[in-house]
């Protein structure tokens, strides 16, 4: 098993834990209904990906 040979400092460890964080959601517009959805993936509102339906939505009004 691999064993550090020497200790980081607090410091070290600080600056790299200093580059965790959050990336932001990229948000892009449905072609069909317009409705902002996340990019690759299939439209919650409509039910479309790639201009064609994938999953039938019912409308719950």
């Amino acid at each position: 098993m691999a064993v550090p040979k020497r200790k980081w400092s607090k410091q070290r460890s600080r600056t790299h834990r200093a580059n965790w964080k959050i990336d932001p959601v990229y948000l892009s517009r449905c072609p069909q209904c317009h409705a902002l959805k996340k990019p690759h993936v299939v439209c919650k509102a409509c039910g479309y990906y790639n201009g064609r339906e994938v999953v039938s939505v019912e409308d719950s009004k």
